[in-house]
């Protein structure tokens, strides 16, 4: 966290929540990930759209990474991002992750970001959960 930038925390936070607001204006859908991924199989009728906005996402990630060459863990010029040891590790917790927002009735996205912004008790619930076992976690590793 050495080249912590709060002006580009601002922006990322800023651009999310654009997003978030006119996904929900524009086609009255919450922007939780895991709600819109878990509907694409089986196929809902609803598709298009979350095809469009999925894509949107990969498109922004790789537009970004683009633009701004060398952007990596701290920023650019910092470190290409890499997995940490055994591939096993990612997929283990690609599935726990999956089972806690199929338990947890979304994702952190969905919780944090949409949940709060309309007041939901179960959102805040999720979201000091959330933040809990994260720290839990970052204190157990020692790994942030």
């Amino acid at each position: 966290m050495e080249s912590f930038s709060p002006l580009g925390a601002l922006l990322g936070g800023a651009m999310i929540g654009l997003a978030s607001a006119l996904l929900w204006l524009g086609n009255g859908r919450i922007a939780g990930i895991s709600g819109i991924f878990g509907q694409l199989l089986p196929p809902a009728n609803a598709m298009v759209w979350r095809l469009v906005f999925l894509g949107a996402m990969v498109a922004g990630g790789f537009g970004a990474a683009i633009l701004i060459p060398g952007l990596g863990v701290g920023g650019p010029g910092g470190e290409p991002v890499q997995l940490v040891g055994n591939p096993l590790w990612i997929v283990v917790s690609g599935l726990l992750i999956g089972l806690g927002t199929k338990i947890g009735n979304g994702c952190t996205s969905g919780h944090g970001v949409c949940g709060l912004a309309r007041f939901s008790y179960r959102s805040l619930i999720a979201v000091i959960v959330f933040f809990v076992v994260a720290i839990v976690t970052v204190a157990a590793t020692g790994v942030v």
